[in-house]
């Protein structure tokens, strides 16, 4: 069996949850959109479903999955409806729903609901892709309250740059927040993974940790005390010796500096791992770090084994978990780890915990 796998320790995932509901206050939808940032949505809810005050997915089909694997928790869609009959859905299986844009307000305009809809009102108070304007959130709310369709509605926003403490879009974020929602009643949201741990100006009634469940820290610089969730991780398959100047892989763009022992690794961007890291990025071969050396390929990789004597075929080697933090082979990637959490694929997925 092919040794690529992700580890995925579902105690970790408590611990990160726990965390947030307790550095926050109040309550918190644990965002398991996206497959649960690429951790597997059922069985990191399944996990949760005794802690979590709910749940928040992107869309329908999203939701769908998780009330198929038996959770019943309130669950958000942080996406809301794209068309009428998604609200006899959204009904039948007892789901909150984001309104965004005067096109869903229509939808439900022209709805005749079985039962009131719970519904979050998103303003746009300065990251300018979804949400109300501060004129017109005020009409938007009044238009919900007066359909008779509704039974709640928590106000919300989204913050663009929380993850930059030393930046004050958050700060005019919130203020304006607070200026167009200040004679509205209801429960509010406003913090996602990166205001939970750096704002707390924006702890509300409802927090949305997202990213931070999964142990990725959104201010690594902080010591917020995190468990990483994945591991990533194959095994050494073969061994070759190059000798001084030998290039390696594709595109030759690795060429030994001395004497090298390489190590190939099974595992390649086609499960997730990024193509664009460069030379030197670390891994860890049986808890010890070491370099990548080589151009990533589609199935294989390599590592230098040289002053890892006691390293070999079957050595356990970590791409990004406790040893190697995700955010790092993210910043080598030029990305972020949301990214590559999502991507993981064709690898054999473990859950403990």
């Amino acid at each position: 069996m092919r040794p690529a796998r992700a580890l995925i320790d579902l105690d970790a995932l408590r611990h990160n949850y726990h965390l947030a509901r307790s550095r926050h206050g109040g309550r918190a939808l644990a965002v398991v959109k996206a497959n649960a940032y690429g951790h597997g949505a059922a069985q990191c809810a399944r996990a949760l479903a005794a802690d979590a005050d709910g749940f928040a997915v992107a869309f329908l089909e999203e939701a769908l999955e998780l009330r198929a694997a038996g959770i019943d928790q309130p669950i958000l869609l942080l996406e809301g409806v794209f068309a009428p009959a998604e609200l006899d859905e959204v009904v039948r299986h007892d789901l909150w729903i984001v309104v965004h844009h005067a096109e869903q307000l229509r939808i439900i305009d022209h709805a005749r609901p079985a039962l009131p809809l719970e519904v979050w009102l998103k303003m746009n108070s300065g990251m300018n892709r979804a949400g109300f304007l501060s004129h017109e959130l005020r009409p938007a709310w009044q238009r919900l309250k007066d359909s008779g369709k509704v039974a709640g509605i928590t106000l919300m926003t989204h913050f663009a740059r929380a993850d930059e403490p030393q930046v004050i879009a958050t700060t005019e974020q919130l203020t304006a927040f607070d200026t167009a929602t200040r004679e509205l009643p209801g429960p509010r949201s406003l913090a996602n993974s990166g205001a939970i741990l750096g704002w707390p100006a924006a702890h509300r009634d409802w927090g949305r940790p997202g990213i931070l469940l999964y142990g990725a820290d959104p201010m690594p610089d902080e010591p917020n005390g995190l468990h990483p969730v994945m591991t990533l991780e194959s095994a050494v398959v073969a061994l070759r010796e190059i000798p001084a100047g030998a290039p390696l892989g594709y595109g030759g763009r690795f060429h030994a500096e001395r004497a090298t022992r390489v190590g190939l690794v099974a595992l390649g961007y086609a499960d997730g791992y990024p193509r664009s890291v460069p030379n030197g990025t670390p891994v860890a071969v049986d808890g010890v770090r070491t370099r990548l050396i080589g151009r990533v390929s589609m199935d294989l990789l390599t590592i230098d084994l040289t002053d890892l004597p006691d390293a070999g075929l079957g050595s356990r080697v970590e791409l990004w978990g406790a040893n190697i933090p995700v955010n790092r082979i993210a910043q080598a990637a030029k990305t972020i780890s949301y990214e590559l959490l999502c991507n993981v694929k064709r690898v054999r997925f473990e859950y403990s915990g």
